[in-house]
Formats: C-alpha cells, structure tokens, sequence
C-alpha cells in the first residue's frame, strides 16, 4: 500500500504539473470566447459519459468492483495526451488545452460524486461509504495544486518551463506505463479472470466517447477544428487520475484495473478515429 499511497499520487503530480507548464491565464479567457464549444464538450464530459458507461457496465455485467472502477474511469477528466491527438488531426488545440484544465477543476466536485453514487449502487465490498471529505480533499490537492504550481513556474520562468515541456512529457508517459504495469502485477488474477470482459468494455466505451465528442458538436453546427477537439477531450481520459484514485485514495487495485486496460487501448483507438474523421469532408 506505500505505493499506492505515496508514488501514485506523486507520480500524478508530476504529470499535472507538467500541464501546468503549458497554461496561462489566457487559456482560461479562450473559454469565454468559445463558449458553445466548451459547453458541449463539458456537457458530453460530464453528463452523457457516465450514462452510457453506466448502461455498458449494466450490460457487460462486470463485477461490483470493476463496475466501479469503470464509471470511475468515465468521470475522470480528459487527459493531457489528447492535446497531442488534436494537434495531430487538425483539431483546436487552444480548446483542448482550456478544457483539459477546466475539466480537471470541475472533476474535483463531479468525479468524487460521480463514485460515490456508483459505490452506493454496486456495494462492492465494504466500500458503502464513498468518497468524503477528506478524500475529496485529497483529490483537490493531487489534480489542482500540481497545475497551478507548474502555471506559477511558467509565469516566472517561462524559459525554463519550456525546456521543460519535453522532459515532463517523456516522464508522464514513462509513469504511465509503470502505473499500468503495476496495477496488472497487483491484480493479475482478476485481470486474467475479466481480460475479455474489460478489454470488451473498453474498446466500446473508447469508441462511444470519441464519437460522441466528434457527431454532438457537428450535429449542433460546431465547426470541425473544434469537434476533432472535443472529440479526443472527451475520449482520451486522465487513466493515470482514475488508477491513483483507485489505488492511493480507496485503496483498492482491483477497483483501478479499468482504467489500466482502457489507458493502454485508447491510444491506438483514437490514433485510428483520428485518421477515419481526418478523411471526412469538412
């Protein structure tokens, strides 16, 4: 547990910090600009996300605690590698960054309720209690303070925050990939138990979120830029968040064995939704 309790969030926090490092003030501003865009994006995030995993967990018929731990994985905000996505693809980046650090504001509220009410619903275990205060202060400080600490960092030394951008971003990934290690290790029997059900779940829920991000904004006539946008937003979510809630915050492996599957198979899912709706007309 010394692991979970003290790495995970630390590793996170580098993580967050890194994305810190590359916001300003002024991002937040390009929200007002946009505010349709931001709106559906979020509106998708946070609304019609944890819905439809609610009613794939449902029909999958996952255990109560991967149950869990998938509508944990939902409310999670989107991840900083979909910026990367959208710039790939055409899609605007400005807005990616906005909402990335929006939504990591606001799910410092909406994710703790959002697993709260999973755990009061699939009783898993003797978690009947869910996220209280001082877990929901735990995960304020791990997601906010790191990001307003690399921002702080990039006011004051803007040279130095953006030599290093690269170094941040290699170590972010390399985390990943040892958080991700070290979940399957921890709970490789129940992993092997549920390998087809959760990679099954996964890849429908990856493909539901990434085109629910793209079709919502372009059936309300948002321009496409900002639809590639939404779509990786809302896609790519922050794995690493939802394993070290999991594990550092509820202190249960298993619970975060989800996100572990859907932080592996989402980059090539969304590598390939990005190449189909870059050969859409415009």
């Amino acid at each position: 547990m010394e692991f979970a309790a003290v790495a995970l969030p630390l590793a996170l926090g580098i993580i967050m910090f890194g994305l810190g490092l590359d916001l300003t003030p002024a991002d937040f501003v390009r929200v007002a600009k946009q505010p349709k865009a931001a709106a559906v994006a979020l509106g998708c995030q946070l609304l019609v996300l944890p819905a439809i995993c609610f009613a794939l967990v449902l029909l999958f018929r996952l255990p109560p605690i991967l149950a869990v731990g998938m509508l944990l994985l939902a409310a999670s905000p989107g991840g900083t590698t979909a910026n990367l996505y959208s710039h790939l693809f055409r899609g605007d980046v400005a807005l990616n960054i906005s909402l990335t650090a929006i939504n990591s504001v606001i799910a410092v509220v909406t994710l703790p309720v959002i697993t709260n009410l999973a755990i009061a619903w699939f009783q898993p275990g003797d978690l009947s209690v869910g996220l209280q205060f001082k877990k929901t202060l735990e995960v304020f400080l791990i997601v906010l303070a790191p990001v307003a600490l690399g921002m702080t960092v990039r006011a004051l030394k803007p040279g130095f925050a953006k030599a290093m951008d690269k170094p941040v971003r290699i170590a972010s990934v390399a985390i990943l990939v040892l958080v991700i290690l070290g979940s399957v290790t921890s709970s490789f029997d129940l992993l092997a138990a549920n390998v087809l059900l959760l990679g099954g779940i996964a890849i429908v829920f990856c493909v539901l979120s990434l085109t629910v991000g793209y079709v919502v904004p372009r059936l309300l006539k948002i321009e496409k830029s900002q639809a590639v946008a939404s779509a990786f937003e809302v896609g790519i979510h922050n794995a690493t968040l939802a394993i070290v809630i999991a594990q550092g915050v509820l202190q249960q492996p298993e619970m975060s064995l989800p996100a572990a599957v859907y932080g592996v198979l989402m980059f090539p899912i969304a590598a390939l939704f990005g190449l189909w709706i870059s050969r859409r007309p415009g």
